[in-house]
């Protein structure tokens, strides 16, 4: 029995490679949305240069000023994916990073132990990502009305409101100073 529950727990121990899928898939999107980034910018400049040069018709600053908005976007887009990737590879098959292995400070640009905390980096970038999206839904005028924009503000706030009251609580304990360690040992 001993050994078919050795095989058991070596096989649900190994059954964590499975979000390899998840951490490939994420990456490869990541890469995706960071190249059609990078692409909006490309043609972003390509405008403001032909615009420079008079080779097109004089266009709305805003119009480019909405192409460089929503390239952060799709930036901020392909860091979640980024972030998704990297914490998954670190909760699920390797909790130490190469990185970790240098003693270089710094270093650590993802920290995850647990859920929770990929859950709260990935809701400050979402958070961002609504901002952003705020800006240039406000540049662009899609909205029929003002009310339609004001809703949406109103939906990133109460967005932003839940990541506020769902975040960490715990603080990490306050050191002494050594003049309260002196008053403490008076007393």
């Amino acid at each position: 029995m001993c050994t078919l529950e050795r095989i058991f727990e070596s096989f649900l121990f190994n059954s964590r490679f499975v979000t390899l899928l998840a951490v490939l898939g994420s990456l490869f999107s990541s890469v995706v949305m960071f190249v059609m980034g990078t692409m909006k910018i490309g043609s972003s400049i390509i405008m403001f240069w032909s615009q420079i040069t008079g080779a097109e018709a004089e266009q709305s600053s805003g119009a480019l000023v909405a192409l460089f908005v929503s390239s952060v976007d799709i930036y901020l887009f392909a860091t979640v994916l980024l972030i998704f990737s990297n914490g998954l590879y670190e909760l699920f098959v390797k909790r130490t990073a190469p990185a970790d292995q240098c003693p270089e400070p710094g270093r650590h640009w993802l920290k995850v132990s647990s859920l929770d905390d990929l859950k709260s980096s990935l809701g400050k970038v979402i958070l961002m990502i609504l901002v952003v999206w705020f800006f240039e839904k406000s540049l662009i005028i899609e909205y029929h009305n003002a009310l339609d924009l004001l809703y949406l503000g109103i939906g990133i706030l109460l967005v932003s409101g839940a990541l506020y009251l769902t975040r960490d609580k715990a603080k990490p304990p306050t050191r002494r100073t050594d003049s309260e360690g002196d008053a403490e040992a008076g007393s």
